[in-house]
């Protein structure tokens, strides 16, 4: 396992911890505007997992380019796509 790999998978358990945190907060008739902050830094949370790894397979693309041009500009479109997707 990269680093890369344990950043995201770290990132990825701190949003579970987040999610469990909110469905708790449900539970407890929390206020609607503490859940929705909540659920607001998750998604945030998310957002920058999904950043990482455009961003890194991106690099890698560009750092190891494919023979086939055609099939490295195909790629990297679709990383951009990702990117202003969001």
């Amino acid at each position: 396992m990269t680093e890369y790999d344990k950043t995201i998978l770290n990132r990825l358990k701190r949003a579970e911890g987040q999610l469990r945190g909110v469905q708790r907060m449900i539970e407890e008739g929390n206020e609607c505007v503490d859940i929705i902050t909540q659920l607001s830094a998750v998604r945030s949370s998310v957002d920058r997992v999904v950043g990482i790894i455009v961003a890194e397979n991106l690099k890698y693309c560009l750092e190891n380019p494919d023979l086939d041009k055609d099939a490295q500009k195909e790629k990297i479109d679709q990383a951009l796509k990702l990117i202003v997707k969001k």
